[in-house]
């Protein structure tokens, strides 16, 4: 009698669900990272032999002996509650009363318009063309340097953001002084591509089974990376793959002209896209409208930048005068 073939190890279980569900790439990593810490934490044992009791412990180790911020040990649970509800499909239920992270409140950093400006005037190009997606679409940094050639409309001056935080999809602003920068870097690529340029024989990183559905999409001119990498990599198949310029190049990048431009914030890419929130709502955008080029599921995650502009405070004055 044939034996049965073997079971996949968690990491490919995992990975095939997470594939099924089409999280991002990125999630897959960071789920990934905080169940191979959870389950280090306990003696590497198997998952099914730990339960509620253990995942409360170690979030609370994360909070009280890690001293770990609260996103992040929200973001533990995710992963963890991923792994039981989705993959091993047995829900860990009540975990009962773990030791919280603090949050404290805290305003975000923003630039002036013209601080803004001085740090984007200092970046070398693409960087320059990034940071200004970042400060003039309220781009998140991995948001601008996923953009493909097909998500930019310069007739309808929008910019699509494809799988944006939570998986999702939303359209906002192409700001009017970057269509002839825009339009000028599309040129050089269509001219390079339709010469065969042997920059692309290599084909473009396509998400999930979209190759194997449209075969030809990775050579095509739209689904080429409007900011691509210099060099290659491989895929999860072991694919010769182009992909986008590292996030990791654009914030080392951002922080030095921060210091250049010789300003004393603790300023990096997301702090544009904080910038772009507040100078909307100062400008006299609706808030609503504001929400929705962010891409935020809550206006009340929106509505703290109204505390930043101190609009909390109309009509009171100061007993000082």
């Amino acid at each position: 009698m044939d034996s049965l073939p073997p079971k996949p190890r968690l990491r490919e279980q995992f990975r095939a669900v997470m594939r099924v569900h089409r999280y991002s790439i990125r999630t897959e990593k960071t789920y990934w990272y905080w169940i191979r810490y959870f389950l280090r934490f306990h003696q590497l044992r198997h998952p099914l032999e730990l339960g509620p009791r253990e995942v409360n412990e170690f979030l609370s180790w994360l909070a009280s002996d890690r001293q770990v911020a609260a996103s992040t040990q929200n973001l533990a649970l995710n992963a963890i509650v991923f792994l039981y509800a989705r993959v091993l499909e047995q829900p860990l239920g009540d975990i009962g009363d773990t030791i919280r992270a603090k949050r404290p409140p805290r305003l975000p950093t923003v630039l002036s318009h013209q601080e803004a400006m001085a740090i984007i005037s200092r970046l070398a190009t693409p960087y320059d063309l990034l940071a200004s997606l970042m400060y003039g679409a309220g781009l998140r940094v991995v948001e601008s340097t996923r953009l493909r050639v097909k998500d930019i409309d310069f007739n309808r001056q929008i910019i699509t953001v494809r799988d944006g935080k939570g998986g999702k999809d939303r359209t906002t602003l192409l700001p009017v002084s970057m269509i002839e920068p825009l339009q000028l870097r599309l040129q050089r690529l269509q001219a390079a591509w339709k010469a065969q340029d042997p920059f692309f024989k290599t084909p473009v990183s396509l998400p999930f089974a979209l190759r194997r559905k449209y075969p030809r999409a990775p050579y095509s001119l739209e689904w080429q990376w409007l900011f691509p990498s210099g060099g290659v990599c491989l895929d999860d198949e072991g694919q010769c793959v182009r992909h986008h310029v590292h996030v990791s190049t654009v914030q080392r990048a951002v922080k030095i002209a921060v210091g250049k431009a010789g300003i004393a914030k603790p300023a990096g890419c997301h702090t544009f896209r904080h910038t772009f929130a507040t100078e909307l709502l100062r400008r006299g955008s609706d808030i609503r409208t504001v929400q929705t080029l962010l891409g935020h599921a809550d206006v009340r995650t929106t509505q703290i930048y109204t505390h930043v502009l101190g609009q909390g405070f109309a009509g009171v004055q100061s007993p000082l005068g």
